[in-house]
Order: C-alpha cells, then structure tokens, then sequence
C-alpha cells in the first residue's frame, strides 16, 4: 500500500533540475537502453514537456516520475498512452512510491480518454515487471535479444492494460 505521505502531481517547469538529477542518479542498463543523462542535459522535450510527466514527493521532495506518452505518432493509434518512463529516488524504494505513480499513470492515461496503456520493460527488470503485473498489466510480447546492454543480449517485453 503506498504511503499517504505520497503526493502525485503534474511536474512543472519548475522541477527540471530535480528530474534531470533524479534520471542521472537512477540511471542504470537494469532499466534504461540509453546512455546516462548528463547532468546538464534538459529533461523536458519538445516530445516529452511536462504535462507528460506525472512527479511524486515524499515528505515535500520530489521522489520519483512518470513519463506517459504516445507509442506512436500515427492517428490511428491515438487512442493508446504508453509509460515511457520511470524512475524512482533510491532513498523512497519500498515506500509504494513507484505503485503510486503506476497508479496515477493509469488514472491520467484513463482520463485523457485513452482506450490501453502499454509499456516496455526489460525482461531482466523482474522488480518492475512484477509491480506491473500487481497493477493489472499483463505481458503481451517478447522481443528476445532486442538490446545488447553492458555486453548482454536483453529482452524487451511488451506489456499493456485495457483502460475501458
């Protein structure tokens, strides 16, 4: 059960320093295929600015994200949101933090009229594909050794909800 304490919100302008620490700090190959983000990187983008980004605190602090977006840019797949993001602050693991902001992921993506919401997670993420799965997602894909990671092959697991 996550803790009351938690507060969820739409990130702002605002936060941009706090998020661009928080993904450098959390980055790691067990959940990211990109390269670490520079500290100096922006956070926002012109894709992914932040009404796309739901934040949570912990005590007044901003603890963790969510990133939801489009799968695709075409018009006939308008209907699905995709997680296409998230982190958690290493000091808030195990405090409901990152299943309040899968939550609240599902409520926006459900309020923004979306029929599913999908994601992808790497097949050795066995942490967040659980908490996925907790949360009503279910695998709906493999792609086996689609990511060579820190020199091993990585799967990347396709999974989703119906919202309706």
């Amino acid at each position: 059960m996550p803790d009351p304490q938690i507060r969820i919100r739409v990130a702002t302008y605002a936060d941009e320093p706090a998020l661009s620490r928080l993904d450098h700090v959390t980055w790691s190959y067990g959940h990211a295929v990109t390269p670490r983000p520079g500290l100096d990187e922006p956070f926002f983008r012109e894709t992914a600015g932040p009404g796309d980004h739901l934040v949570a605190e912990l005590d007044g602090r901003l603890v963790g994200y969510v990133r939801l977006g489009f799968p695709t840019p075409l018009p006939s797949n308008a209907h699905v949101r995709q997680i296409r993001g998230l982190a958690v602050d290493d000091t808030a693991r195990g405090k409901g933090v990152g299943r309040a902001l899968v939550r609240a992921a599902v409520e926006r993506a459900r309020a923004l009229g979306a029929r599913r919401l999908t994601l992808r997670v790497l097949g050795h993420n066995t942490a967040a594909r659980a908490l996925y799965e907790a949360e009503g997602f279910a695998v709906e894909g493999v792609q086996p050794e689609e990511f060579l990671l820190d020199g091993a092959y990585v799967d990347d697991v396709l999974m989703g909800q119906r919202l309706v």
